[in-house]
């Protein structure tokens, strides 16, 4: 058993250092748009996308979990149902997965690489197009009935978009790789609405001045096109009940539901989906689509004592939309005071995201192991002339793991020194909230599942 552990992890390894990933490398060595390779290795493995019909998921923030509810209801309705999804936090298999089944095994990925290495290194092929083909391959030979796919960055070269699926889902637009997709909203929506395909319905999840004109023109003629946020889904009812009871938290789960209940009720309109109209599982799927799907570092509670709660949101659009919670949390009397554990990458609009970052809360600013991560030191000056008066409650730790103690120890003596005042609100806890960056929660998850 340790020898094939040891064989599965060298393995792992060397693609890893081979085929450069965004997890581990400079972006510029790891992104490859296009998609003649992977058309060219599909091919090889003899056409595994087509073996399983597919929903597509692409978006700036929130494709990941309207994925995985979608997943998740398809599954408890009766179709084996595969999800693709990226990138990973803590294990490589998390990429891949089947509902109700798990991750895909060890012995699979261990096989598959094996077999394939020397047509990736023949074929110059990147990271994420090894990873694509390996879970589209595992889908085919585990006959899944559907599987639900995320893109990776963008859409229209993304390399999963070689599939035609039955339903192309853009959930949103914001700024970010604007390197990569263009440097305005609109021009990032035509390169998300490249995923939508002749004569299958298209689903955008929210109506913008900026984006929807680009969608209408890319679907007029193509495909029938519909905006979750103007439609009104049968089970729009029960968005309370089921928001109420979910085991999935956050500031955007409203928008993500309402559009995954609008794919819901497009695909229940579809032979072989017929089984989506069983409201009760419906429900109940999109309830516990966290422990169905085994989703992480969507306002994921870490810890209980003290409050920990850990984010993937790494653009000015969705740390919008968590800073706001947490300033939230605060006046609400939620939480009695903040602790921020902040990383950010590189590449990504840290000037944007400066001046949302609360004013009341106490930072540690730490650099995940990648080099594509950012200082923490040039992040603490940053956010220093960003702030330009008033108290300096910013630190820096060497480690997304020393970051972790530090927030601990401090939410600790935060936490009673406001035992003492008498306008602490009773019982309400010091909350630290790790973020910035999928890679520091991925960390930080590790972190503390090492502690339980």
């Amino acid at each position: 058993m340790k020898d094939s552990a040891a064989a599965y992890n060298s393995l792992l390894e060397e693609i890893y250092k081979r085929f450069p990933s965004v997890q581990n490398s400079a972006f510029d060595k790891a992104y490859k748009p296009g998609l003649e390779g992977m058309e060219a290795f599909c091919d090889a493995l003899g056409r595994p996308e087509r073996k399983w019909r597919s929903v597509h998921v692409a978006g700036t923030n929130g494709k990941g979990t309207v994925a995985s509810m979608i997943a998740s209801a398809l599954s408890a309705c009766g179709l084996k149902t595969g999800l693709y999804t990226s990138p990973h936090l803590v294990d490589f298999r998390e990429r891949a997965s089947i509902i109700g089944q798990g991750l895909i095994p060890k012995e699979y990925v261990y096989g598959f690489l094996l077999k394939w290495k020397p047509w990736f290194i023949e074929h110059n092929l990147s990271f994420f197009e090894i990873t694509t083909g390996l879970a589209f391959a595992w889908f085919a030979d585990s006959g899944v009935d559907v599987a639900v796919i995320e893109t990776g960055l963008g859409g229209r070269l993304d390399s999963t978009n070689v599939i035609t699926p039955e339903l192309s889902i853009v959930t949103s637009i914001g700024l970010d790789h604007c390197r990569y997709l263009g440097g305005t909203k609109a021009a990032i929506a035509a390169e998300k609405a490249g995923i939508f395909k002749k004569g299958v319905p298209a689903l955008a999840g929210e109506s913008d001045p900026e984006v929807s004109p680009v969608f209408r023109a890319k679907a007029d003629g193509l495909c029938p096109l519909s905006f979750a946020d103007a439609a009104e889904p049968s089970l729009r009812f029960r968005s309370a009940e089921i928001l109420r009871e979910a085991d999935l938290q956050g500031p955007c789960v409203e928008s993500n539901l309402r559009t995954a209940l609008s794919a819901i009720d497009i695909l229940r309109g579809k032979q072989g989906f017929e089984g989506l109209s069983d409201e009760k599982k419906v429900v109940e799927a999109l309830k516990k689509t966290a422990a169905r799907t085994s989703l992480h570092g969507r306002w994921e509670t870490l810890c209980e004592h003290p409050l920990v709660i850990a984010d993937i949101g790494h653009n000015p659009a969705a740390l919008s939309h968590n800073f706001a919670r947490l300033r939230a949390m605060l006046d609400e009397g939620a939480c009695s005071a903040l602790v921020i554990v902040f990383g950010i990458m590189a590449d990504k609009d840290f000037d944007s995201i400066l001046p949302l970052m609360p004013e009341d809360a106490t930072y540690v600013f730490a650099s995940p192991s990648t080099e594509r991560a950012l200082p923490a030191g040039e992040i603490l000056a940053r956010w220093k002339v960003s702030r330009r008066s008033g108290p300096s409650r910013a630190y820096t730790a060497d480690s997304v793991r020393d970051a972790v103690r530090m927030a601990l120890s401090l939410a600790g003596k935060l936490s009673e020194s406001l035992s003492r005042s008498a306008s602490a609100a009773p019982g309400a806890p010091v909350c630290v909230y790790i973020g910035g960056s999928a890679f520091v929660v991925a960390e930080a998850i590790t972190i503390f599942q090492s502690r339980n």
